[in-house]
C-alpha cells in the first residue's frame, strides 16, 4: 500500500513556522504540549519502524536515490531521530554522513565538493547529520567563512540543489526547531550525565551564548533556500518523542512506497549433523562471565 498521503502538503516555513512567536531574548516560544505516554510511544515507533523497512525495500527495488538533511540547533534532537530511523534499516542501503571539520585540502576545494562524494547511488538513502548548510550556520556565526563565501552560498546552494533534483535525487530537508528554554534544559542535563557530557563541545558552549545570531542566520537561510524543488520542513522538537514520531511519519509520506515484504517462509527440518567432533573447549579463549544470573 502506498504511504504517500498528504506528501505534497507541507507546513509553511520561514518566519511563521521556523521561528514561532519570538521571546524577548530572540528565542523560540516554548511549546506547551502533553507528552505521549511511553507505552503508546513505543507501540507507534515500532509500527513506524516496520514501515521504514518497507520503504527501504522499495528504495532498493526501484533503485531510488534519496538524500535526507537534518539541520537545527545543538541539542534540538536530530541525532536521536536519526538513530530511531536507522535502527531497523540495512546500513548498506541507508547510510548516515556526519562529516568532521574540513581539512586544509578540503578548504581549498569547491565548497560542495566534499559532500558530493557522499551522495547516494541507485537504491540508497543517505542521511546527512548536518550538511552543506554548515556555511549558513556555524561557519557564519562563528566566523569560519569570509563574507564573500557567505554571500556566494545563497546564490549557489539553490542551483546546486535544483541540479541534484534534476539528476533524479529526491532531496528532503528537515529543520529541528527547539526553544531556548528547552535547549538550556538539555544542556544542563548533559552536564549532569557522564555518558552525554561529551556532547557539549566548546563549539556547543559558544553557540549557547549566540542564540540571536543563530536565529538571524537561520531566518536568512530559509529566505534563500526554501525552494519549491527542495523545501524546508520544520519539526517542532521541544518534546523529543513527538518530534521523532512526526518526522518519521512525514519522511514515510514523502516516498510513495509499496509493501514488498516477502511471504512467510517455512523452514525445513535441519539435517542431522554427523561426523563432527568439537575441538576441546579448553583450547578456546572465553570472555570472563562477570555478569551472570543470581
Amino acid at each position: 500500500m502506498a504511504s504517500g498521503k498528504g506528501a505534497k502538503k507541507k507546513p509553511s516555513t520561514g518566519k511563521k513556522t521556523g521561528n514561532g512567536a519570538q521571546t524577548a531574548a530572540g528565542g523560540e516560544k516554548p511549546q506547551q504540549q502533553k507528552e505521549i505516554s511511553k507505552p503508546k510511544y513505543a507501540r507507534e515507533l515500532a509500527r513506524l519502524q516496520v514501515e521504514l523497512v518497507k520503504m527501504q525495500e522499495w528504495i532498493k527495488h526501484k533503485e531510488l536515490r534519496v538524500v535526507v538533511i537534518f539541520e537545527g540547533r545543538d541539542a534540538a534532537g536530530k541525532g536521536g531521530t536519526i538513530k530511531r530511523i536507522t535502527k531497523p534499516l540495512n546500513p548498506r542501503i541507508c547510510r548516515v554522513v556526519a562529516l568532521p571539520a574540513p581539512t586544509e585540502r578540503e578548504k581549498g576545494q569547491w565548497y560542495f565538493q566534499r559532500y558530493v562524494t557522499h551522495l547516494p547511488t541507485k537504491g540508497e538513502m543517505v542521511i546527512f547529520d548536518r550538511s552543506w548548510y554548515n556555511r549558513t550556520g556555524v561557519e557564519r556565526v562563528m566566523g569560519f567563512c569570509s563574507d564573500e563565501e557567505y554571500t556566494e552560498f545563497p546564490r549557489s546552494c539553490p542551483e546546486f540543489e535544483r541540479m541534484l533534483v534534476r539528476s533524479g535525487i529526491q532531496l528532503i530537508k528537515y529543520w529541528f526547531s527547539v526553544s531556548d528554554a528547552e535547549q538550556e534544559r538539555r544542556f544542563q542535563r548533559r552536564l549532569a550525565d557522564p555518558t552525554k557530557r561529551w556532547k557539549l563541545s566548546p563549539m556547543d558552549l559558544e553557540s549557547r551564548k549566540r542564540w540571536v545570531e543563530y536565529s538571524k542566520a537561520k531566518d536568512d537561510m530559509f529566505a534563500h533556500t526554501d525552494i519549491k524543488q527542495a523545501p524546508w520542513y520544520v519539526v517542532r522538537s521541544d518534546v523529543k518523542k513527538h518530534a521523532r514520531l512526526n518526522c518519521i511519519s512525514h519522511l514515510l509520506s514523502q516516498i510513495a512506497y509499496r509493501d514488498l515484504t516477502p511471504d512467510r517462509i517455512e523452514l525445513e527440518a535441519r539435517p542431522a549433523q554427523e561426523n563432527y567432533a568439537r575441538p576441546p573447549i579448553e583450547n578456546q579463549n572465553f570472555v570472563p562471565e562477570v555478569h551472570q544470573e543470581f
